[in-house]
């Protein structure tokens, strides 16, 4: 552990591995993160998609994955492989960070049409701008997430064709979903489109354009939010105990929103309403419950998405009167002209201009995040445990001081040695999960 923070010769975590590793072992490594592309290059025949009883939606083989598809799988999931944006974009961004990655423009706005900026998440960017790419006809359709229509506490994956069905999807959804299980298909579409997600649901998504053209062909934006990570759907059963609830009994189930940051509101078949605000839901960090390849995430500030977008609580931290706001980070020049179209015609608002720093300040957990994730796989890959490979981050542990490295790292490789850095081999909680098969 001696070169962490120190060795500039250092050009990624780790080299692929000569033997892809199978679908149980990046599982179980704490690697996936339950994105579903794995499924969908496979094939519904081959894996499932099961939650499991830490809450978990998680891959399985169905048959035994020959090496190809292991090969194909290995190439594109985001816990095995997580490239950087290009060093072109790099290069001649009109911004750049060690930490927040390249920029053509950063401010703080919100969404231009008041109901919108009350209903979705802080400040409503993604859903206006998901509304725009639809209405001005940019894009055919936007894959995101929402609700599930029959089983409110989960989240799916929506494709939406119109505005109204944008905003019926926004708000924060903290649980496990898998928007790309069924991505082929989108794509076999051929029709242009955006996709709103994780920035490890966009990285999974930009791995895959290396190897089919087609994405680059019809996505033609793609959306982030900044990543506090994803829950596992024990966080929200969790929230039903404090009341006395079942889900079966839930109509509503909602994270935040209608306010900014909003209360988590649930209410009953029958009727009742039962409320927490944002910090009874959260509590403590310790308790957020997030995923463990979240917490080795090397981007959770969405480097390779077009244009990404942030909480700004400007108070130091929510509170419920809040002003509803988003840090927007435009990263590429398409997501430069979709920035500008969008303000022109109106559906966002700039509130100023803002920068890297003040960024730094309103999200400080992930600058320290994107500062201490080398240290980590580092020691993850000492105890001999696979990571994946990661290009450009190495100067952000330069940042740290070299004993702050060696902290970071050795105590993810004493984790990673006594398995509290993996999962358990995934199965069934015993319960009906619905994979759908095709595309809406």
């Amino acid at each position: 552990m001696s070169d962490l923070g120190r060795d500039r010769s250092v050009a990624c975590i780790a080299t692929p591995p000569a033997i892809p590793l199978s679908l149980a072992e990046i599982v179980e490594n704490g690697l996936c993160i339950g994105c579903g592309l794995c499924r969908s290059l496979a094939g519904p025949q081959e894996i499932a998609m099961i939650m499991t009883p830490e809450g978990r939606l998680r891959p399985v083989a169905r048959v035994a994955l020959n090496h190809s598809t292991l090969t194909r799988i290995n190439a594109v999931c985001p816990g095995t492989r997580i490239a950087g944006p290009p060093p072109s974009q790099t290069a001649t961004a009109a911004l750049t960070d060690t930490v927040w990655g390249p920029a053509e423009r950063v401010s703080l706005g919100y969404a231009g049409d008041p109901a919108v900026r009350f209903q979705a998440s802080s400040g409503g960017v993604l859903t206006a701008l998901g509304q725009f790419l639809l209405t001005s006809g940019r894009v055919n359709f936007v894959l995101h997430v929402s609700a599930s229509r029959t089983a409110p506490m989960r989240s799916e994956r929506r494709l939406s064709f119109d505005a109204a069905s944008v905003l019926e999807g926004a708000g924060s959804r903290y649980g496990p979903v898998a928007p790309l299980e069924n991505f082929s298909e989108i794509l076999a579409r051929g029709k242009p489109f955006a996709l709103i997600a994780k920035p490890c649901d966009i990285t999974a998504v930009r791995n895959l354009a290396r190897h089919d053209p087609r994405v680059d062909k019809y996505m033609s934006y793609a959306l982030a939010f900044v990543c506090g990570g994803a829950s596992d759907l024990s966080k929200s059963e969790q929230v039903l105990q404090r009341f006395g609830l079942a889900e079966d009994e839930l109509a509503l189930f909602r994270y935040r929103g209608y306010g900014n940051p909003g209360l988590n509101r649930i209410e009953t078949k029958d009727g009742r309403a039962f409320q927490l605000t944002y910090r009874q839901l959260w509590e403590d960090e310790d308790k957020w419950m997030i995923q463990p390849r979240c917490k080795i995430c090397p981007d959770a500030v969405g480097q390779v998405a077009d244009i990404v977008a942030s909480d700004a609580w400007l108070n130091g931290g929510p509170a419920v009167d809040d002003e509803a706001l988003n840090g927007i980070i435009v990263r590429t020049r398409r997501g430069l002209e979709l920035f500008d179209a969008a303000v022109a015609a109106g559906a966002l608002a700039i509130k100023r201009k803002s920068s890297f720093a003040e960024l730094g300040e309103l999200q400080s957990h992930q600058t320290r995040k994107r500062r201490a994730v080398w240290a980590r796989l580092k020691g993850i890959e000492i105890a001999g445990k696979p990571v994946p490979v990661i290009t450009a981050l190495e100067d952000c542990a330069r940042q740290n001081a070299l004993a702050d490295n060696l902290v970071e790292g050795r105590g993810a490789r004493d984790r990673a040695k006594r398995g509290r850095l993996g999962e358990p081999r995934p199965v069934p909680r015993g319960e009906v999960v619905i994979v759908k098969d095709g595309c809406p």
